[in-house]
């Protein structure tokens, strides 16, 4: 199998994670998406990465699904409970916090590649109060628990490691480390664990 992909991407960081929690080894091919010579569309028509070649040559994409069928590839730290109300809540957890990744993308993308005569201050706060309200929401359901979900990893904490981590190095202005200190027992707790380690993104 291939996965094409970016170091910086946190939803190619999340598929990553989970494939070395899995121990299922994977390819990893570099592609920027946003460089004109860009052969992602052969792909995914969608032009988004990460995206998954079979050995079969048939692809899977995006981000959330990788991350379900990955998880069934092997028995070895099973993320997704097969349980449905815990898996819904561990698929509710992966949601928002994609959902913070995907606002702070917006904001990022609105300030670095419109033009600043065209950039909408009002858009960007609107992408930033999305990430507010759900580090809110997410500190409040962790509470004093270790785990997002249950009594070990799942998903759901990977996904939260991701878009914590993608805040700290797209927004190092957000200070939500000392604003919710239980997700960053979280995080840093998940920063000990060689999948997160390997998959650091790059120095900005």
């Amino acid at each position: 199998m291939k996965l094409i992909g970016s170091l910086t991407s946190p939803y190619v960081r999340k598929v990553r994670i989970v494939f070395a929690e899995k121990k299922v080894d994977v390819d990893l091919e570099l592609e920027n998406v946003w460089s004109a010579e860009t052969k992602i569309a052969n792909s995914n028509p969608l032009g988004k990465v990460p995206c998954l070649i079979l050995d079969d040559g048939g692809a899977i994409y995006d981000s959330r699904v990788i991350a379900e069928y990955a998880d069934a590839l092997s028995p070895v730290s099973k993320l997704i409970p097969a349980d449905n109300r815990e898996r819904a809540s561990v698929k509710t957890w992966e949601a928002l916090a994609d959902g913070v990744m995907d606002a702070g993308i917006l904001a990022r993308l609105e300030r670095t590649w419109r033009p600043s005569e065209q950039q909408s201050s009002a858009w960007v706060d609107r992408q930033m109060n999305k990430i507010q309200n759900s580090l809110r929401q997410m500190s409040e359901q962790l509470g004093g628990n270790a785990w997002c979900q249950g009594n070990q990893m799942t998903l759901a904490d990977i996904a939260v490691g991701c878009a914590v981590g993608y805040l700290l190095f797209r927004f190092p202005d957000i200070q939500w480390q000392i604003q919710y200190p239980n997700l960053d027992r979280l995080y840093q707790k998940l920063l000990q664990r060689p999948s997160f380690i390997e998959t650091e993104p790059p120095a900005a």
